[in-house]
């Protein structure tokens, strides 16, 4: 089951350091990651870790002082929020909801909590946006902590993508439950298959950011883009053929270590060193080492006794990440759905060329071009049909039930996705369009209750 949604891996939420314990060897790490990353059952509970950019109401466009964005953040540390608060390494904002037995739980929880947050925020002068990219600025580093310093240096090897994903990135992460562990459409094997095809199509449906200071980048989802360019070992999927769980423990032994912990001074950043090699060295790790180093993996779709889907753009409007919540929370925790899911996306995964995800062509094409594939298109027309129709034996509200279709004729009919919204405008800001009116999102109906 969703046991909870705190991502700690970018936020501020982990702790520096911790007691040394003993050490693990390599057949207790295989051991470990395979007893606590998929726990199986049937799926009951539905979570989501919904990302922000932070932005001045008055001016959106320019960076928030760091001095500003620290008294706002005290100021909401002090609130009686239900879901976890904690900051990214650039100031983003993130709320990760407590497991919620229902979609309309986990929606309303979270609504409230945002509503709490934003009000607090506007005596600041600040809002909330909802860009899967920073439109406007170059990564800006808020938090100048050890952990992030290591991060920095250690991405900075493989290129420039690292810093902006750390610094200028916001997401929808929608966390499921890993599912019964014998087969069937809600079997832990066929969810977590599921969840890497159908991921392009969430990646191409809800991409929304095309642009990087100013400009568009080429993609629909520059913030897709960034995690296929990353270090592959830490940010893409392990093979989807044979066991999960045999799986993604040897992607867990064999990714890179990131970074050395220290109780004092800067972390050490080893060069090549795999986290099975650490095991077999003199000094090996311990299970908190272990711990750590599962926080530092990125890919797309992340066992965490949960499943996690990371692959979501962060959506325009105050509720806008509801959509593809309950789009997600239909495709798998519904039965019929989940079956016409699995039929949709199984031509898809010839495309994918048998190379992991997001590396692969078709998650490139998702990115690239969103729904303007036709392919893609197809399959998401086929798939919010199914959802929609799952969406009533959920609980969905009709508020839920409107924004979906609302947003499938707005997008998905038109082989759309928000990131083409986003480029109308920039050509309209350049034949004579305000700043202000480039900042504009599409806010639709209050759908939270």
């Amino acid at each position: 089951m969703v046991e909870s949604q705190e991502d700690p891996d970018l936020s501020d939420s982990v702790s520096d350091c911790t007691e040394r314990r003993s050490a693990v060897t390599e057949a207790e790490v295989e051991a470990l990651v395979r007893g606590i990353c998929f726990k199986t059952g049937p799926p009951r509970y539905l979570g989501v870790e919904v990302e922000w950019l932070v932005h001045q109401l008055r001016l959106p466009q320019l960076p928030v002082p760091p001095a500003q964005l620290e008294a706002a953040y005290a100021a909401l540390r002090t609130l009686p929020l239900r879901s976890a608060l904690t900051v990214e390494p650039g100031g983003q904002l993130e709320l990760s909801s407590a497991p919620a037995a229902s979609l309309m739980e986990c929606i309303g929880s979270v609504s409230a909590d945002l509503d709490a947050v934003r009000a607090t925020l506007r005596e600041a002068g600040l809002g909330l946006s909802g860009y899967g990219h920073d439109p406007w600025n170059p990564p800006s580093r808020f938090l100048h902590e050890p952990r992030y310093d290591a991060m920095e240096r250690y991405l900075d090897r493989a290129g420039p993508e690292g810093r902006a994903m750390m610094c200028s990135s916001a997401s929808v992460q929608v966390c499921l439950d890993a599912g019964y562990e014998e087969p069937g459409p809600l079997g832990h094997g066929r969810r977590w298959w599921l969840a890497h095809q159908l991921g392009a199509v969430l990646v191409a449906a809800f991409a929304h950011s095309p642009l990087a200071r100013g400009r568009h980048t080429g993609w629909r989802s520059t913030r897709q883009s960034l995690w296929a360019a990353m270090d592959p070992g830490r940010s893409s999927a392990p093979p989807l053929v044979g066991d999960p769980r045999a799986a993604w423990a040897r992607r867990v032994l064999d990714a890179p270590v990131m970074c050395l912990r220290a109780p004092d001074g800067p972390w050490d950043v080893p060069e090549g060193l795999t986290f099975r090699e650490w095991t077999r060295s003199d000094a090996p790790p311990d299970r908190a080492d272990l711990d750590y180093h599962l926080t530092t993996l990125f890919p797309p779709v992340r066992p965490r006794g949960h499943l996690e889907l990371r692959m979501i753009d962060a959506q325009p409007g105050d509720d806008g990440w509801i959509v593809p919540l309950a789009v997600t929370a239909a495709l798998f925790d519904d039965a019929e759905a989940a079956e016409t899911a699995y039929r949709t996306v199984k031509p898809l995964a010839e495309r994918a060329d048998s190379q992991p995800a997001p590396c692969n062509p078709l998650w490139r094409e998702a990115a690239r071009n969103g729904l303007a594939d036709q392919e893609l298109h197809e399959a998401a027309v086929t798939l919010f049909a199914a959802a929609a129709e799952a969406l009533p034996r959920l609980g969905a509200t009709t508020e839920v039930l409107d924004a979906v279709a609302e947003f499938t004729d707005r997008y998905v009919a038109r082989g759309r996705c928000p990131a083409d919204d986003l480029l109308g405008q920039l050509h309209g800001r350049s034949n004579g369009q305000s700043h202000g009116q480039f900042h504009g999102q599409f806010h639709g109906k209050d759908i939270r209750t």
